[in-house]
């Protein structure tokens, strides 16, 4: 499990001067238990491919995650704080966000059994994994369907729709960020916490937010020039849902927002 917080700007900016510092102290604060690694994705122009940056650390107090946040100026960032799915381990491949073929990509949610996922994927595509996780193997599946897909768009939301008919429970919230776009994946319908995590959670004294709605995903529009989309439990930015069960994307030239339902392919 995970918490995800993303950036795009007409302009290069810090993730913190684009959500606030206040904000991204609520996010670092959730490292309570999303302390299990952290990584960064930006790009400084629209058309610009991503670099990513990840430690197997926490984010709390580490000079890496701030020069990351607060030093590096791009026109779009995704955040990611990683809480390790039991059994799997914390090492720096295993971080997200995960980089391929000009894509990058970080994910809230976790998709059991990992076997009928393994044999979704061409071989080819198999052989370019290096670590352990649901989630690159997630990441694997849209870039196998990018092959195919008109646009990055449809790619995400048909792995999406092929994942949701084997693990109808899992939760396959995302951030994409390549190909001129940032993405969103809405889609934990049926998903819920472990009992476990549940009093995990309500020991750390973490937001009611992360009890009531863990798994759902928001979006900000700061100032005029800023578009932000987030998890629950941090920051005051006014935020409102993304809209369920639902690929976003937002353009990194204008800001626009594009929809498409996992249900009936894509649309405006």
């Amino acid at each position: 499990m995970c918490r995800l917080l993303g950036v795009v700007s007409t302009v290069p900016v810090s993730v913190t001067d684009a959500v606030g510092a206040p904000t991204l102290k609520d996010f670092v604060a959730l490292t309570k238990i999303h302390g299990d690694g952290w990584g960064i994705a930006d790009v400084d122009r629209a058309d610009g491919l991503p670099r990513v940056q990840v430690s197997a650390g926490s984010a709390l107090d580490d000079a890496a995650f701030d020069t990351a946040t607060s030093g590096r100026h791009a026109v779009a960032s995704m955040v990611h704080l990683r809480w390790a799915t039991n059994g799997l381990a914390v090492r720096p491949e295993n971080s997200h966000p995960f980089l391929a073929d000009g894509l990058a990509m970080a994910h809230n949610g976790s998709i059991k059994p990992m076997a009928p996922l393994d044999q979704m994927l061409d071989a080819d595509i198999a052989a370019t994994l290096r670590g352990t996780t649901d989630s690159e193997r997630y990441f694997a599946l849209i870039r196998q369907h990018r092959r195919a897909a008109p646009t990055l768009a449809e790619a995400v939301r048909r792995a999406v729709a092929d994942l949701r008919g084997r693990y109808p429970e899992a939760s396959l919230n995302a951030l994409l960020l390549g190909e001129g776009q940032l993405i969103a994946v809405d889609a934990h319908a049926r998903s819920s916490l472990p009992a476990e995590d549940i009093e995990e959670i309500t020991a750390a004294d973490l937001p009611t937010e992360h009890l009531e709605d863990y798994f759902a995903l928001r979006w900000a529009r700061p100032d005029d020039d800023t578009f932000v989309i987030g998890s629950t439990g941090f920051g005051d930015l006014d935020w409102q849902p993304l809209p369920p069960e639902c690929v976003t994307a937002v353009s990194l030239h204008d800001l626009s927002m594009s929809l498409h339902p996992l249900e009936d392919g894509s649309r405006e």
